[in-house]
């Protein structure tokens, strides 16, 4: 029997001290600046690609890591050293997992390396699944793609919003029903290449956190893409929508794969990892802050209401830690998420980040309501994590239905 360790290897150790001299000596001393600012950090990113942190390369071998560990070891570097700069460079990794999860080999080799561009000249990619009316709820997506067999092209039409990227990206990765009758399963992906007429810009949100990360609307009016930019190919689509169809007819047949919450159920882990890295720099800020400020003649850390938040702040954060490992290791090992535990990782450790956060402000008191100290900035961003990509009340009802398997409303 193997040996059991929770220790990463020696590569795996140098890449993380790797990231963690990036993330502590460009995006630290730039965080403040870009938060202000509410834009794009396309420095920051430049100088990632330069040093082959933002690149097809580095993800794909963090992607390919035998244990799991090598996307949220990544995610929880950056994401301590902040937020909004880490969506900005990481933010095109959930368009190039929707092409992963759907897309033929052909497919990713094509457009995959086209998101991120090079050291001279970065891109960004953008995934598009949201929309006005249609954010958790799946079923009730109304961007429409509809097939024009004489010029083998799809049409598209419809409004995406909050979308990491949107409008600005290179690539966009686009969900659209392909067929109504079937709700969420008469879904599919499709690339949306650089250039195409009919994409354009909606509304740029302005955020309450990770504020460097760009986020709008995409509009599609009669946006036309050659038929090859469906991901999986037609013939794959129409066998995929005749089983849904089966299905509906026989409700004890097979699951049939949602193209949206496919990208979804592969990203939960790194999710959690991202609120680890945010909750950690808190933590790490709030006890070096109580070691030195005095009150009544002492450091407040020896208050036991100070230690002892603290300490449930420490062990908050390792237990989440522990379950967004956990779920990585079983994605990358094949095994399937029988008790929901890739959602189970992002819920506790949203819920973490947001809570640690908060009593990082708490140990600072006044001090720790400004601006002049990061953990204002911190406890805003947090607040994205039990939100995005399956809010937390979406993650505790498909915790509840897969242990359940009733299907609870």
């Amino acid at each position: 029997m193997g040996d059991f360790t929770l220790e990463l290897n020696d590569d795996q150790s140098a890449v993380r001290d790797w990231i963690h001299g990036f993330a502590a000596d460009v995006m630290r001393p730039a965080a403040a600046e870009w938060d202000e600012r509410e834009e794009t950090p396309w420095p920051i990113i430049q100088e990632a690609a330069k040093i082959g942190l933002y690149s097809l390369d580095f993800y794909a071998q963090q992607y390919f890591d035998p244990t799991g560990l090598g996307i949220p070891m990544t995610m929880e570097e950056l994401f301590w050293g902040d937020a909004g700069i880490a969506l900005s460079i990481v933010g095109t990794g959930l368009a190039a997992v929707g092409v992963l999860a759907n897309g033929t080999e052909e497919q990713i080799g094509a457009w995959v390396p086209q998101m991120y561009g090079d050291a001279d000249d970065v891109k960004v990619a953008a995934f598009c699944s949201s929309e006005p009316d249609a954010g958790s709820d799946v079923a009730a997506m109304r961007t429409r793609a509809v097939y024009d067999e004489a010029k083998d092209e799809w049409v598209l039409n419809g409004t995406k919003t909050w979308a990491t990227n949107g409008g600005i990206a290179n690539v966009h990765v686009v969900v659209a029903v392909v067929d109504p009758e079937l709700g969420s399963r008469g879904h599919a992906s499709f690339i949306v290449p650089p250039g195409t007429a009919g994409l354009s810009q909606g509304q740029k949100f302005k955020k309450h956190g990770i504020r460097a990360s760009h986020t709008a609307e995409v509009v599609l009016a009669d946006a036309r893409v050659p038929g090859e930019c469906l991901l999986g190919g037609k013939d794959k689509l129409d066998e995929r929508l005749a089983r849904a169809r089966e299905r509906a007819k026989s409700p004890g047949s097979e699951r049939v794969k949602n193209a949206a919450m496919a990208t979804f159920e592969a990203s939960r882990p790194a999710v959690g990892a991202m609120a680890v890295g945010t909750a950690r720099a808190a933590y790490e800020y709030a006890l070096e802050y109580a070691i030195n400020r005095e009150q009544f003649g002492r450091p407040i850390i020896d208050n036991q209401g100070v230690a002892f938040q603290l300490a449930d702040m420490r062990t908050q954060i390792d237990a989440a830690r522990l379950l967004v490992w956990r779920a990585s290791w079983m994605a990358t090992a094949g095994r399937p998420f029988t008790s929901a535990e890739g959602s189970m990782s992002k819920l506790f450790a949203s819920e973490t980040a947001k809570k640690v956060t908060a009593q990082a402000i708490q140990i600072l008191g006044g001090n720790g309501y400004t601006r002049e100290y990061p953990v204002e900035r911190m406890h805003r961003d947090s607040a994205i994590y039990t939100i995005f990509e399956g809010t937390s009340e979406i993650q505790r009802l498909v915790i509840a239905r897969t242990l359940s398997g009733r299907a609870i409303r």
